[in-house]
Parts: structure tokens; C-alpha cells; sequence
């Protein structure tokens, strides 16, 4: 469908009382220089698309990869017409998954039409926030561009952050002196890493030639602006990078945890084996059937059976307790020597939306 349709002239939009729909109607209004129309559009029909191609004069080739929107990032350059592809991120918290979407952008000399697959970013506020900086939008479909990119990346940084709180759960889990199941949770987050990594380092290099003016159609002043985005994209790769090497290490202490758990496990049970088997050997003892063997007559015999057989196993007792083969689980200070690490942030429950 299409979502807004409309003109703007020296950085303000202006009225024609056409329709959304009216594509003709709206082009039309191009009459000074300067002059230029954002088409918005949501998961569009293919018919919706030859409209939009028809009207402005979009390659097929374009058209077909908006449509199927299964692009990398990129930026293409068809006849006088630039291609971007972004992929637009949100994280649903309940299932420690980023989800992914995509938005295709055609710019011209005198017209910007965005192409929106998924939920992740509806560029309302975008659109909004450009209305309100007569400034900036009065530097064409440039301005579009940038506000476009520069939503798109600032929702990275909300997924950076909402995963950073994730991996600070797993580290706080892993140390943990309950015993914990972490190795699937530290595997899904590797993955939404990996699902995050592919939208956010191919836009590196398109970013840097906007950022240097190489690119037709953006206004060399224009160029501060996107390094500035550059700066964020750079810091969520950043992210992204150091997210990865701490669930990696993370995994890495929680197998050791498991083997420290095993061992302590083995040595409790060999505890209790060594607690029944000393009154097991008295006990054998004193049961064979000889008719000569010491203390055989003695009326305190059994009594100091029972005796001997207390403090065998009261010894093994004592000598486990102090070598720490009984008594519970070690916490994280005693096998590794270092406490447990406290999150970084609160977990903030945050809406999002879903695909």
C-alpha cells in the first residue's frame, strides 16, 4: 500500500489535495527546482510497483529486487537513479530474537520512493522529524536519505542495547552458583549476533561514500551528516564484535563449570561410597563364619563393633568435609577466584514491535 505521497518545496511540504493514491497528481506538482516527492510505501503489490515505475521512471531490475526484498545492504547506481538497500533490525525480548526487515529507496534528482518490507521500522517519526528541520529537508533527497539511514541505524543501537543486556544475564548465570542450562540461550544470541552482523557491516562502505561526497545525487554538504551515522554504524559493529567474543568466552567458562560440576559430583558420591563402605568391611568381618577370631567371646564384642563402625565413617565424614568433597557446590569465587560479576544495567522492558 501506498502510505504517504507527497511534495515538498524549500523545505516545507506542501498541500495539493490530491489523494495518497493520486501518483500523477502529485508528480505533476514539480514546478520549481528544489522541488522533489517522498513516496512511501508498505509491502507494495506488484501492481502498485509498476505505477510507482511508470510515474518515475524506476529500472525493472530495481523494481524486481524491492519486490522480492531478500537483498544485502547496498548502494546501486541504475541510469540517474541511485538504489539503496538497507535491512531494518527490532529485537523481540521473549525470544532473545532480532528479527529483520528491509527498505529499498529510489532517488532521483527530484523524487525519493521507500519501499518497506517488515515492522521494524514504519518511518512515520522519520518523515516527521525531517518535516520539522526546514533546514536540513531543504537539501533535497539527500535529506530523506539520511533520515531514512539514520532511523534505520538508530534502531541498531536500541538491538546492541537490548542484547548487551542478554549477554550480561548469561555472563551473571554462567558464575552463578545454581547450576544452569546456558548453552542454548548463549547459542541463540550468537546466532541474532550473526543475523545483526549481516545487516549492519555492509553498510560500512556505503556510508563512507556518502560521507566523502562520492556519491551522485547527495549534496556534498550534505556529507557531514552521514559520517555522523557512519560514527553510530561504527560503534554498533563495535558492539557486535566484543557481544560475540563474550558469549564465546562465556560458553567457554560454562562447559568448565560443568566439567568443575561433574568432578564434584564424582567426588561427593566417592565420599558416600568410602561413608558405607568402612562399616561394610567390620561388618565382614565379624561375619565370617571362623571359630577362632579375636575378641569372638568377649561380651563387649558387638557393642565395639558398632563402635569401630561409627568412627570409621565419622572419619571419612570429617576428612571429605575439609577436603570439600561433601558440603555442597563451590561458588564461582572458590573455582575460579573471582566473584561473581554483576549485570551491567537492569533489564528495561521496552515495547516492540513484531513481525
Amino acid at each position: 500500500m501506498i502510505v504517504d505521497n507527497a511534495l515538498y518545496r524549500a523545505g516545507r511540504r506542501v498541500e495539493l489535495g490530491c489523494s495518497t493514491d493520486d501518483l500523477a497528481g502529485v508528480h505533476d506538482g514539480l514546478q520549481h527546482d528544489g522541488d522533489f516527492v517522498w513516496v512511501g510505501l508498505h509491502e507494495p503489490t506488484s501492481e502498485e510497483l509498476e505505477a510507482v515505475r511508470a510515474t518515475y521512471g524506476l529500472h525493472p531490475l530495481a523494481i524486481e529486487d524491492a519486490l522480492s526484498a531478500h537483498q544485502r545492504p547496498k548502494v546501486e547506481r541504475f541510469d540517474d537513479t541511485l538504489f539503496v538497500v538497507l535491512k531494518t533490525l527490532w529485537y523481540v525480548d521473549a525470544d532473545d530474537a532480532v528479527e529483520t526487515g528491509e527498505i529499498s529507496m529510489f532517488v532521483g534528482s527530484s523524487f525519493v520512493v521507500t519501499v518497506r518490507h517488515g515492522e521494524g521500522s514504519s518511518l512515520q517519526d522519520a518523515r516527521a522529524n525531517l518535516e520539522g528541520n526546514q533546514e536540513l529537508l531543504s537539501h533535497g533527497p539527500a535529506a530523506v536519505v539520511h533520515a531514512v539511514v539514520d532511523d534505520v541505524v538508530d534502531r541498531y543501537e536500541l538491538v546492541a542495547d537490548a542484547l548487551t543486556e542478554d549477554v550480561d544475564e548469561v555472563e551473571t548465570s554462567v558464575f552463578s552458583v545454581a547450576r544452569t542450562r546456558d548453552s542454548a540461550r548463549i547459542y541463540v544470541l550468537k546466532r541474532e549476533l550473526a543475523e545483526m552482523r549481516r545487516a549492519v557491516l555492509p553498510l560500512r562502505s556505503p556510508l563512507d561514500r556518502f560521507a566523502r561526497g562520492d556519491v551522485a545525487l547527495v549534496r556534498p554538504e550534505a556529507a557531514p551528516y552521514f559520517r555522523d551515522i557512519g560514527d553510530h554504524v561504527a560503534r554498533v559493529a563495535d558492539t557486535i564484535d566484543n557481544l560475540d567474543a563474550l558469549l564465546s568466552t562465556a560458553f567457554d567458562a560454562h562447559l568448565a563449570q560443568i566439567s568443575i560440576q561433574q568432578n564434584d559430583d564424582m567426588r561427593t558420591i566417592s565420599a558416600l561410597v568410602g561413608l558405607v563402605a568402612a562399616p561394610t568391611l567390620v561388618a565382614g568381618v565379624y561375619g565370617m563364619n571362623f571359630r577362632d577370631m579375636p575378641e569372638l567371646s568377649w561380651p563387649l564384642g558387638y557393642p565395639f563393633a558398632l563402635v569401630l563402625m561409627l568412627l570409621s565413617s565419622l572419619t571419612i565424614y570429617l576428612v571429605s568435609r575439609r577436603a570439600g568433597w561433601l558440603g555442597g557446590r563451590r561458588s564461582s569465587t572458590e573455582v575460579y577466584g573471582v566473584s561473581t560479576p554483576a549485570p551491567r544495567s537492569a533489564k528495561v522492558s521496552r515495547p516492540r514491535a513484531m513481525r
